[in-house]
């Protein structure tokens, strides 16, 4: 099972030109994957650099084909002519899809700096080794107390999700009902841009253990890397956030899933967003 993560900047390139076909051409390039998560896809925001009002997540399912693709808003507002304006994160999977999550994270005041909301996708995929939790986010990045608080939030949601495998919930009714009952295992893989450095201590906050026996977030690179440094996710090609190369971009996964991780990679070449891919295989 192949996952990988970019934050595509609304398929606006190193060059200032929005280009989603350039997007899905190098995402092939790369090679196969069954699920790919993706932050910053804008549906009808012309006032984004270099976009107009095209929905991006119609033209990315168009773009490949074979994907069941899957929106998370977490901004949504009037564009001032009757409809609405969304950006957030998306996962395109072409394995079969169970239940879905769309979870609004916190958002405190922090007056003194911009901000935005922000959103964590959840999905349950099946694959060949059983049902798995797929969650991508994209943290705020100019404040440390909001993203403190989205942390401890997806912490929560997964001990959450956790407890339910443990004791799945009853159904109600017949079969086909609102209550009919869905996998929801213990089992996940979270990945996105975190908006933080590898060394930040949002990382660690992050990969805390859980005092009820939940299964901690392991770093994807660390497992296969102990000891090394990050290889950076940004500022390979000149950006105006970092001042040096950077990880931004992280894949973490249940500590469970630690066996099956074969392989970590990051895509340094492409100029297609201020981002660099970066994806996992499990076996």
């Amino acid at each position: 099972m192949r996952l990988l993560t970019w934050n595509i900047q609304w398929g606006r390139g190193m060059d200032g030109r929005v280009d989603l076909g350039r997007v899905a051409r190098d995402l092939r390039g790369m090679g196969e994957f069954d699920v790919i998560c993706l932050q910053e896809v804008a549906v009808n925001f012309p006032g984004l650099a270099g976009n107009d009002g095209r929905d991006q997540v119609a033209e990315l399912a168009a773009l490949l084909p074979g994907y069941t693709p899957i929106y998370a808003p977490a901004t949504d507002l009037p564009d001032g002519g009757g409809g609405r304006k969304q950006f957030g994160n998306a996962i395109f999977s072409r394995l079969p899809v169970g239940q879905v999550w769309r979870h609004l994270l916190p958002w405190p005041v922090d007056a003194g700096v911009p901000s935005m909301q922000r959103v964590l996708l959840e999905v349950v995929a099946r694959t060949e080794f059983g049902p798995l939790r797929v969650m991508t986010t994209h943290l705020e990045y100019y404040s440390l107390a909001q993203r403190q608080a989205q942390i401890d939030a997806i912490r929560r949601l997964h001990a959450e999700a956790c407890a339910h495998a443990r004791q799945p919930r009853a159904g109600e009714g017949e079969a086909g009902g609102s209550f009919e009952v869905f996998p929801r295992p213990a089992s996940a893989l979270l990945c996105g841009d975190m908006n933080f450095p590898a060394q930040a201590p949002e990382r660690p906050r992050l990969l805390e253990p859980f005092a009820d026996g939940t299964p901690a977030f392991l770093d994807s690179w660390s497992v296969l890397h102990p000891g090394e440094p990050h290889a950076p996710t940004v500022g390979i090609h000149p950006v105006d956030f970092v001042d040096a190369p950077a990880c931004f971009d992280f894949v973490f996964l249940s500590e469970d899933l630690a066996p099956r991780l074969a392989a970590h990679g990051i895509d340094a070449r492409t100029t297609a967003s201020d981002h660099q891919p970066v994806w996992v295989e499990l076996v």
